[in-house]
């Protein structure tokens, strides 16, 4: 995690360094929809290896984007979550899911 000071000097720069990464993009997608479980998230993100979902998960939560809260059970449920940071994030996702569609449906 880098430190604010560490950031990019644009803010463009530092929004792509904390969420820039095809997988980071596609968790938050999930997350905005509800908590989600590690095994839940590695199934539903096709061709993400376990290491780099574990990763990203670690990445995103030391930046403060998503939380991750251990309930304790037997077996111990861990649910991954959007901070009031990341959730901050909807209207982008939203307006990024607008673009998209718009793109894939042109002429």
């Amino acid at each position: 995690m880098l430190t604010k000071e560490e950031m990019p000097a644009c803010p463009v720069a530092t929004t792509v360094q904390l969420i820039g990464s095809k997988w980071k993009l596609l968790i938050m997608r999930n997350l905005l929809q509800r908590p989600w479980r590690f095994n839940e998230l590695r199934k539903n993100l096709e061709g993400i290896s376990q290491k780099v979902l574990t990763d990203s998960l670690r990445s995103m939560e030391e930046d403060g984007i998503i939380t991750r809260t251990v309930y304790p059970e037997v077996p111990p449920r861990v649910e991954y979550a959007l901070s009031a940071l990341g959730e901050s994030m909807r209207p982008i996702m939203d307006a990024m899911e607008v673009w998209g569609n718009n793109y894939k449906n042109q002429g």
